[in-house]
């Protein structure tokens, strides 16, 4: 049974998605037009606190112009993986875990195969930024987990958020981590 895991605030420290658009503003400072665009759906995400789609796809919407987007990545994660992954994570990691996140699938896929483990992900269409399904957050995890791996039984799962509540309830053992500190999840 493998060890499942949340990405971000979880095994890293913040959010990658975040971090990996502050390298590339700093790399190419001409995508910067688009921070308007996808700070005006940053905001309404936090004043309404709900997750709706136009913030997800807008969020990746500069990938339209990145050139070299598998380099950059890459690049991204030669530089960063050392300091941002949490070494309790490092001490546990198994071949057989899975990360599920809601963060781009283009983005953790090379973190992923660095690391040997499975990844389930936010699908983005690298040539648009946009969603190519819904995010994978909340039920929609519990969802693609089940597509990728059909019934498959979670020994623990360990998450930063209590959003993700349906992948604790079917683990064995379930943790909510909190920076460096694993405590056993607060079941409702």
């Amino acid at each position: 049974m493998p060890n499942v895991y949340d990405f971000d605030e979880t095994i890293v420290y913040p959010n990658a998605g975040i971090e990996f658009i502050k390298f590339i503003m700093r790399r190419h400072p001409q995508l910067r037009l688009y921070l308007p665009r996808m700070g005006r759906e940053a905001v309404h995400y936090r004043i309404f606190h709900k997750r709706p789609k136009p913030f997800k796809a807008e969020f990746y919407v500069f990938m339209r112009s990145l050139p070299e987007w598998e380099k950059e990545v890459e690049l991204f994660w030669k530089i960063y993986a050392g300091s941002m992954l949490r070494p309790w994570y490092l001490e546990r990691k198994q071949p057989d875990d899975i990360i599920i996140s809601d963060s781009a699938d283009f983005l953790l896929r090379p973190i992923c195969e660095r690391l040997g483990v499975r990844l389930v992900a936010t699908r983005v269409n690298t040539a648009t930024g946009r969603l190519i399904g819904p995010d994978c957050y909340g039920l929609e995890k519990l969802r693609r987990l089940r597509e990728e791996f059909g019934e498959v039984e979670i020994e623990e799962f360990y998450s930063d958020s209590l959003y993700d509540e349906p992948l604790a309830k079917m683990a064995k053992r379930a943790w909510l981590v909190n920076r460096d500190e694993l405590t056993p999840w607060p079941f409702s």
